[in-house]
Order: structure tokens, then sequence, then C-alpha cells
């Protein structure tokens, strides 16, 4: 799987969205310029993940003296997958359709299979873990676990 420079700005200005409130909706806002600085993204891409996210309900633009970006739901409910769709659309697609919609022949049809048990495994960690997990540095155990082992740290 390839995480998209999108994917990724867009968890960490959430990270530091969430770092700004109490694991509730809301929090302090923060300003695009402000976020793009402490994450070294940049400014006009930033713009765009930001319009992803309010669009998928996941963050709020607040106008004012005052305003800026905040989470438009609680941390913990707001999962890496929820972001990962909201800016990139489906967790595995191939060649533009979901893994169900593709059709092979019969001599490939395994690898239908394939690329379904490849999003499911997927899911088991994207929706495992939250904004808030991540702001807190904390990731559930099954995901931890994961990593300890050696192997998931080397390149193949």
């Amino acid at each position: 799987m390839r995480v998209s420079a999108k994917a990724d700005y867009a968890l960490r200005a959430l990270i530091e969205m969430a770092a700004r409130g109490d694991g509730a909706a809301g929090g302090r806002p923060v300003s695009a310029e402000e976020l793009g600085r402490l994450q070294d993204i940049p400014h006009n891409f930033l713009q765009a993940i930001l319009a992803d996210l309010r669009k998928a309900g996941i963050v709020l633009a607040q106008r004012g003296q005052s305003g800026g970006w905040r989470l438009a739901k609680a941390a913990p409910d707001v999962t890496v997958a929820d972001v990962i769709r909201a800016v990139d659309g489906p967790l595995v697609s191939v060649y533009g359709l979901r893994p169900e919609a593709v059709s092979y022949n019969e001599r490939a049809d395994a690898l239908q299979r394939v690329w379904i048990a490849a999003r499911h495994s997927l899911r088991d960690v994207f929706e495992q873990v939250s904004v808030a997990d991540l702001a807190s540095g904390h990731l559930p155990d099954a995901v931890s676990a994961l990593t300890d082992d050696e192997d998931a740290w080397l390149p193949h």
C-alpha cells in the first residue's frame, strides 16, 4: 500500500487539532498557517486537504479574529480509515474500482479475493486507530503488537 502525502498531511494536521482540545469535538481553533508551520505542510496543499476534511464532516472552519480549524467530531471518533477515505477515497481500489466490483476470468478469479483480503487487513488497523490515539502517542494493543514483530520493520 502506498500512503499518499495527502493522507499523511491530513493526519498530521488532525493530530495538531486534537492536541488543542480535550478529546471532544471542537477544541481551540488553529489557523491553517500554524498547522502548516508546525507540521511542515505546504499551505496551498493543506488548504485543499482541509476542504476535503470539511466536506467529510471531520473538521469545521471557524471565522473571525480567533478563527481557524477545529475538529467537528470527537478525536476518538475519527479513525485513520475515515481520514484516508476523506482525502483519497477507498482504502483499496483496483484501477479505480472497489475490489468487489472488479471482474476477472476464472483463471485470475483468486486475485479479486486477494484485493478484498488486503482491504480487510487494512481495515483491521486503520479502523482501530483514532486521531486521539495518534495525538496521545498510545496505539491500541493489537496495532502495537504488530509493530513489535522485528520483521515488520524490515523492507522487503
